[in-house]
């Protein structure tokens, strides 16, 4: 699976509890990420400064679900 145009669930749905830059308190869940750019990119992807639990996200059916909006549901319920 491919990772979705548009989806972001991962950067929405999970908390992130590490601090990362512009959100040294880390992320609630449910709350989109600073670092997510208004066509649901990570302006971190590829840098140092991603926090490692981002990078263990990967596009998968049991996690992204057929869309973004059952990705959240999905990604919610791990939480």
């Amino acid at each position: 699976m491919e990772c979705r145009v548009g989806c972001a669930a991962c950067c929405i749905a999970p908390s992130i509890s590490s601090p990362l830059p512009k959100m040294p308190q880390g992320k609630p869940a449910m709350t989109p990420c600073a670092h997510l750019t208004e066509d649901y990119r990570c302006e971190l992807f590829g840098k140092k400064e991603r926090p490692k639990v981002c990078g263990g996200f990967k596009a998968e059916p049991d996690f992204c679900g057929r869309d973004r909006d059952e990705g959240i549901r999905i990604l919610s319920s791990l939480e």
